[in-house]
């Protein structure tokens, strides 16, 4: 009972923002945003650590501040384009949406090598979901299982829909999995800015010691596929922006034989790429949670 209790608001706000005109549903969003924004005072204090740690030590306090509402109003137009969607509106999505810089792409494909994207959460990361799909690299990509059965379900649809195949964690054969559609070409997309396991590589992240996930790096090595970071960006009216990197030139087995120092070496070379993505625009970085050992204190004091 409790989780049907949990999983109701979930079909009703699908139902309610499916009638919606994306304009509308994209104002609403952005709106319950800036309303979170103002409750909050203006912002959580971890978030303005955050957005400081992102815009440098010059920014001013206004700056962060208005980069601090930027995510909470872009975090509002996420969940709200998650609600909205319905597969009849996948075209509406392509022609809206920008692809920029999409010969890594390509060239991997022709060249049959596994692909991992990799993105932060950025944006609407789903949407690049829909673009993988149309031009015939339709993508893998791993999901948390919750506690709530239905809920768990629900993103599947939903991911589906998104053209996302997902493969859970809670799935024990999943690197296996992961690595079998690599080795024949294929392509997994992983969301990779946050260790949300505990079980990451230390890094140097927005000049913070933190850990990140090293699974893309790790399948890269493995199995040899390009790892290309991938940016999925709001456009500021309708529609979205995916912006495609150069494959990441990691270390091979000659420069650094030990396999726990090259992933190392790698995850910090990685953490590099993901930062010029996230600084293209700070304010679409759906980060709001701990993510470094200082904002241990951080929130702490707030609460």
């Amino acid at each position: 009972m409790k989780d049907l209790i949990t999983y109701i608001p979930f079909r009703l706000l699908a139902g309610i923002f499916g009638l919606f005109p994306e304009r509308a549903m994209r104002w609403i969003g952005e709106t319950a945003g800036a309303i979170a924004f103002r409750r909050t005072g203006g912002g959580a204090p971890l978030l303005h650590s955050h957005m400081r740690r992102v815009l440098g030590p010059g920014a001013t306090d206004e700056e962060v501040r208005s980069g601090v509402r930027g995510m909470y109003r872009s975090y509002g137009r996420y969940w709200a384009e998650t609600f909205w969607f319905r597969p009849r509106r996948r075209r509406f999505i392509l022609d809206n949406t920008e692809w920029i810089d999409f010969e890594p792409v390509y060239r991997s494909m022709e060249a049959k090598r596994g692909r991992i994207f990799a993105l932060p959460h950025i944006g609407n990361w789903e949407v690049a979901g829909i673009i993988a799909e149309e031009i015939g690299t339709p993508v893998v990509a791993v999901a948390e299982h919750l506690s709530n059965q239905r809920i768990t379900d629900w993103f599947f649809r939903v991911r589906r829909a998104f053209g996302i195949e997902i493969v859970l964690t809670s799935d024990p054969s999943r690197t296996k999995k992961l690595v079998r559609i690599l080795r024949s070409g294929g392509a997994v997309a992983l969301v990779a800015d946050r260790d949300v396991t505990g079980r990451g590589v230390d890094v140097t992240f927005f000049g913070e010691n933190t850990t990140m996930p090293s699974g893309p790096v790790a399948l890269a090595d493995l199995t040899g596929s390009d790892l290309i970071p991938v940016g999925a960006y709001f456009k500021d009216g309708r529609g979205h922006r995916i912006v495609v990197h150069e494959p990441v030139e990691l270390p091979s087995k000659t420069d650094i034989p030990d396999r726990d120092e090259r992933i190392s070496a790698s995850v910090q070379m990685f953490a590099k790429h993901l930062e010029g993505i996230i600084r293209e625009a700070p304010d679409q970085w759906h980060l709001f949670q701990p993510n470094w050992p200082s904002d241990a204190s951080i929130a702490g004091d707030a609460e």
